[in-house]
């Protein structure tokens, strides 16, 4: 496995300030529609970053499911570890790879809990096993085996048997990001990648271009 002589000159397509749209938020949206568009597996696909108690970064994927003018929005367990390090550090950051269209982007900011309402209504759309999931998994928790986790799923199964709405669980919900930096990465030949960087400045953005 020689993977220092792994090799890939990209060169799809450029990234100029000219073609850059204001709003980082609407810049990403041309990003992931594009994304959408080519049909890349999982394109809501971002990896989350958080510190934990000692100060170490922390990173996973997790999936985006909205993104407005507010920021980007995933939900979760808050009693997970990501849902704790959040609630004792709210500094976050998303990065999303499509290595099929050569782009990444970085997105540093602030996250917040979504209201309830906001999370109980995604909830509701979730598929039926997706929401008992929610309720079986002590998510983060160490379990004695996978024999544990399935005879939960039974449990919280015949438990709403009868009911045909599965209630939110207490502990669970959303987060929305809102972006303090926003980085757009397109892949270009000789390693002399294009870096545009949107910095926020009260309510306006500042976009300026990095070296690679």
């Amino acid at each position: 496995m020689d993977l220092a002589a792994l090799r890939k000159e990209y060169g799809l397509k450029g990234l100029y300030e000219s073609d850059a749209h204001p709003d980082p938020v609407q810049q990403f949206r041309v990003w992931m529609q594009a994304a959408l568009d080519a049909q890349l597996p999982e394109p809501n696909a971002m990896t989350l970053c958080t510190v934990d108690a000692d100060g170490a970064p922390d990173g996973r994927i997790v999936l985006l499911k909205n993104v407005d003018e507010h920021g980007f929005a995933f939900f979760t367990n808050h009693e997970s570890d990501k849902g704790r390090q959040l609630a004792a550090q709210p500094r976050a950051g998303l990065v999303f790879c499509w290595l099929e269209l050569e782009r990444q982007v970085r997105i540093r900011g602030t996250a917040h809990k979504l209201a309830a309402a906001e999370a109980h209504a995604y909830f509701q759309q979730r598929p039926r096993t997706a929401q008992l999931g929610a309720w079986a998994s002590p998510q983060s928790r160490v379990i004695p085996d996978r024999a544990f986790l399935e005879a939960r799923l039974e449990e919280e199964t015949a438990r709403y048997a009868d009911e045909p709405v599965v209630p939110m669980p207490p502990h669970w919900g959303g987060y929305r990001v809102h972006p303090d930096v926003v980085e757009f990465w397109q892949g270009r030949p000789s390693r002399l990648h294009d870096r545009l960087r949107y910095r926020r400045h009260a309510r306006t953005w500042t976009l300026e271009r990095l070296a690679p």
